[in-house]
């Protein structure tokens, strides 16, 4: 009998390229390619190598300089090189570059023609995160605009693409192939008014989906709303689950929620509007934001921001200035807010001995002693907490419910039979 060799399907292996500027310095980059290793490991691929270049600023042309560009080829032939000769077949080619800033539709184009694999950008890679995460018609809405948008100034580079893999069937696709000229400009501008006209679509369905949400809003009744904000992958959908008792999707993943989730929660026989929201992220593409107004509108209608952040990443500060940013962008800035650290349970600190003289640093603090720094003071309400280990869930609940309360009597004072809890 004839046996069947299931083969496991291995995943694309990636090369990661950033810069290192006056104002991005060496430890910068390194914590930027560590998020884009982490963002190609959420869509399925496997990081080998890095390659960063010290430079005034990126070129124009081709991102990097010529030397490191070709320092970049020789690494991806050398790999193709071991895949050919390994015989078991561990050793995998390069299957995509990925840049750790937006690409222009040149610097695409000729990036490609020298390397000739994939190349991806920080924002492709985001989007296409986003398209294997949406899952409503809202969000799978959002993401096409986005994708069509970015798509629109890269129309040449993409027939450049297709007409080069095209005219290369049958003759290698290597130098000397004849057949390769580009589309006509005809062909071009047609490709555009196609992509116009279905950004023109998908922008009137957002506004029918938009007003739709906006009457659910409205008869939600006078609730005081409470949103879950912070950056991508900090913990807000477990924290959701905890606090609700709902089943939100979470995973150890960038972006694992896209579309918003509102859910109505009582505390003491107060209740109000718990939601959680997309999580942000360092360099997010514009053409996300302005997709996604309509989820992030949960954000600019709520009464209260809770703004969860991890405090086991070792770059918790910088997070937490670019969702301060993201809020203050979306004209949010100035709402009531907390601030909650959570993930207390993976942050690793050494307790000093009473004569030890060294400066404290983030590996030898207690959290007795994290009560007593500058970010127990932030924003006037600060907690330390473990949704996954149900730490300090009790005094969450306790803050929040004086909170709401406090925030319904200025909003709704003639409700106060609210606050009649049974004894």
């Amino acid at each position: 009998m004839k046996e069947f060799v299931i083969s496991e399907v291995k995943a694309e292996t990636a090369v990661l390229v950033g810069l290192i500027t006056q104002e991005q310095d060496e430890a910068k980059t390194k914590e930027y390619l560590d998020e884009l290793e982490f963002l190609a490991d959420t869509a399925g691929a496997v990081t080998v190598k890095r390659f960063t270049q010290k430079v005034q600023g990126p070129s124009q042309v081709t991102y990097v300089g010529k030397g490191k560009l070709e320092e970049i080829k020789q690494y991806i032939k050398m790999q193709e090189d071991a895949a050919d000769d390994d015989p078991t077949g561990e050793t995998q080619p390069v299957g995509m570059v990925i840049f750790d800033d937006e690409l222009s539709a040149k610097q695409m184009r000729n990036i490609e023609a020298e390397l000739k694999v994939k190349i991806l950008d920080r924002t492709s890679l985001i989007l296409d995160i986003f398209a294997m995460r949406a899952q409503t018609a809202e969000a799978k809405t959002q993401v096409e605009l986005a994708q069509y948008r970015y798509m629109l100034p890269r129309l040449q580079r993409l027939w450049t693409h297709l007409e080069r893999q095209g005219g290369g069937s049958g003759s290698g696709g290597g130098k000397g192939s004849v057949g390769l000229r580009g589309p006509s400009e005809t062909q071009l501008e047609m490709d555009r008014r196609i992509i116009l006209h279905r950004i023109t679509l998908l922008k009137q369905r957002l506004v029918e989906i938009d007003k739709q949400k906006t009457t659910q809003r409205k008869n939600r009744g006078r609730l005081i709303r409470v949103a879950l904000v912070g950056y991508t992958n900090v913990g807000k959908s477990t924290m959701m689950n905890l606090l609700s008792k709902s089943d939100v999707f979470a995973e150890n993943k960038l972006f694992a929620t896209l579309d918003t989730t509102v859910r109505k929660m009582v505390i003491d026989n107060l209740p109000f509007l718990l939601a959680d929201t997309v999580g942000f992220i360092r360099k997010l593409p514009t053409d996300l934001v302005d997709s996604f107004k309509s989820t992030l509108d949960e954000v600019r209608e709520a009464d209260l921001l809770v703004h969860v952040v991890d405090i086991s990443h070792p770059d918790f500060e910088e997070q937490i200035k670019v969702v301060e940013k993201t809020l203050s962008d979306l004209g949010c800035a100035d709402k009531p807010s907390m601030i909650v650290f959570n993930k207390i349970d993976a942050y690793t600190w050494i307790e000093k001995e009473a004569d030890d003289l060294t400066p404290s640093t983030k590996e030898n603090v207690t959290l007795d002693e994290l009560k007593k720094t500058w970010m127990a003071k932030m924003q006037g309400d600060c907690l330390f907490i473990s949704a996954k280990e149900k730490r300090n869930i009790d005094t969450l609940r306790e803050i929040l419910y004086q909170k709401v309360r406090q925030l319904h009597v200025q909003k709704y004072p003639y409700n106060d039979f609210l606050y009649q809890v049974e004894e």
